[in-house]
């Protein structure tokens, strides 16, 4: 049964590849979606898929890619999720 996940990662997570680091992890696990940058300089990820690979993409949001400096991930399950065909990079 799939599973649903909406998160925010703060810190230095804009213009450091965060979003393509995302996009090919999710995607490596098999997870559908999207990643966008915030306004206020946080990422927003949002992921359906298995429970165990959810679990593996926050371990990675957490580490981020090499130039990252992640501070903080903020994330809550959620039961009504968007239908996604893939996983994207958003705008």
């Amino acid at each position: 049964m799939d599973a649903c996940i909406e998160a925010y990662v703060s810190g230095r997570v804009q213009g450091v590849f965060f979003r393509q680091f995302t996009k090919d992890t999710a995607t490596s696990l098999e997870l559908k979606g999207y990643v966008k940058n915030l306004a206020d300089g946080r990422v927003k990820v949002v992921a359906r898929g298995d429970p165990e690979s959810i679990e593996k993409l926050l371990n990675r949001l957490h580490e981020g890619p090499a130039m990252a400096s992640v501070e903080g991930v903020n994330y809550r399950w959620v039961t009504e999720c968007e239908e996604f065909r893939d996983f994207d990079i958003r705008r």
